[in-house]
């Protein structure tokens, strides 16, 4: 451990110790390390029935930080939960400001980790557990931070509202709940969405070089292609075999371009990303931005799996199955095709256009109904404050808007009215990008420089009149 994070922490226990809370975010570290450790030892993957018990541990630490009973709101729903708490302000500004996570995990099998995925193990400079990624991290900085201010009376200029969602992962439905049901409870100017935005380290160096602001997300939707035959004894074969019906369905849709669109987050991010990208994909980059008809410059950026979702509507298959027997012809074959849509592009067009290209022989069924989102407008003041937060915590990064290719609670907000902003805390390298993987990890610096992340966002939105400081 390097000395100057051993006397960070060394300070930290002091102050747990005796009581004693200072102003600086930092102080903070070995409780936050302590409350990540807690949070990741709970298997809240769907059907695990750990989400409720995380968020009443969670109620638990709230309550004893000072915050009054009756803002803390845990609301079960089926095996899950939602946490709601509210940080009264001075009433001085608008409405609230929410600060959004989810408490739910994909799933992690111990068999196929080098490590307990469910305990925290600090190697190498890093934190290894599911979750640490996505999104337990910024669960416990947004706990921490809201706790230290609350120990420190600071009173903020507008009421600031927690919300822990727990199945974003799966079915959103908490989400739902929320904005359909409990809308008193997080209704706000803006959110503020701990699950999207990220930072970039370099690959070589480890310094901080770009962070994407996210401002609008793709619609997901999943389709089920099927072809079915009368079948029969696999030693009279007929040309009309469901599965090479499938198989020639699947390759159309495989070599279909979707026609490239953009928006002002996506142009935005184009930008900023060409000038920390080097060769030809980053002069397509600055092409494309000052140029969105520039379909060459658009070819160089899709043929990259990392941005090419940026550019357009994608469908690609997922799942297959077919045949009843070994022996037998099949009588049905089916597959699942994984669209992420544009904003602006709407389901029945792309299942429409999924159609002309499967042909008549091929039905196609929608598996459940997509969550469309229109992006959020381009606030002066969200993006000042992510700039000036990114600046205190990791210095030298960009600040660049996006869209990213997939959807998360952050719509369900958008469409309840709520302009909602990917802002979550974490640098990482490219390739170093474990969530939902094996061996999730993040960096361990990177964590506690979270909670002076999250400080300064909340001092710049939130606390800028004198009467609103700390007292």
């Amino acid at each position: 451990m390097k000395p100057i994070l051993t006397a960070i922490l060394c300070g930290a226990l002091l102050a747990v110790s005796t009581g004693a809370h200072s102003d600086s975010p930092l102080d903070a570290s070995a409780e936050a390390r302590a409350l990540l450790a807690t949070l990741v030892s709970f298997d809240t993957a769907s059907g695990h029935g750990q989400v409720r018990p995380m968020a009443e541990y969670l109620a638990t630490q709230f309550k004893a930080a000072g915050f009054d009973a009756a803002d803390i709101t845990l609301l079960p729903l089926g095996d899950t939960a939602s946490l709601i708490v509210r940080y009264h302000g001075d009433g001085s500004s608008g409405k609230p400001i929410a600060f959004m996570a989810h408490m739910d995990v994909v799933p992690a099998k111990r068999s196929d980790w080098q490590r307990d995925p469910f305990t925290l193990v600090e190697e190498n400079g890093y934190f290894f557990g599911r979750g640490t990624l996505d999104m337990k991290e910024d669960v416990a900085l947004l706990t921490e931070t809201f706790i230290r201010l609350k120990r420190a009376h600071f009173t903020p200029s507008h009421d600031l509202i927690i919300v822990f969602t727990g199945d974003e992962e799966t079915s959103e439905d908490t989400a739902h709940d929320l904005v359909d049901h409990h809308r008193d409870l997080i209704d706000a100017e803006y959110a503020l969405n701990g699950d999207m935005g990220s930072g970039v380290l370099d690959a070589a160096t480890g310094k901080p070089l770009l962070f994407y602001l996210q401002g609008a997300e793709k619609s997901v939707a999943a389709f089920t292609l099927t072809a079915k035959n009368p079948g029969g004894h696999s030693s009279q074969p007929r040309p009309d075999n469901a599965i090479y019906e499938l198989a020639t369905a699947l390759t159309a849709i495989s070599h279909y371009q979707f026609p490239t669109q953009s928006n002002s987050w996506t142009l935005s991010d184009f930008k900023a990303a060409s000038a920390v990208t080097p060769g030809p994909l980053g002069k397509a980059m600055a092409r494309f931005a000052d140029h969105p008809k520039d379909q060459t410059a658009a070819a160089t950026i899709a043929q990259s799996p990392q941005y090419v979702g940026k550019l357009k509507t994608t469908c690609v298959a997922t799942q297959i199955s077919g045949g009843h027997a070994e022996n037998a012809l099949p009588q049905t074959a089916s597959a699942v095709v994984n669209c992420r849509i544009f904003p602006g592009t709407s389901a029945d067009a792309v299942q429409s256009r999924l159609h002309a290209l499967a042909g008549p022989t091929i039905t196609i069924t929608s598996n459940y109904p997509p969550t469309y989102s229109d992006p959020s407008p381009l606030r002066p003041d969200v993006v000042a404050a992510v700039k000036t937060a990114v600046g205190a915590a990791n210095p030298g990064a960009i600040v660049s808007p996006t869209m990213v290719a997939y959807a998360t609670d952050g719509s369900v907000f958008r469409n309840a009215g709520i302009p909602t902003y990917g802002v979550g805390s974490m640098f990482i390298k490219d390739g170093e990008n474990y969530s939902h993987g094996l061996d999730e990890r993040i960096p361990v610096d990177r964590f506690y420089n979270g909670l002076i992340y999250w400080d300064v966002i909340i001092h710049t939105l939130a606390g800028a009149s004198s009467a609103n400081s700390i007292k």
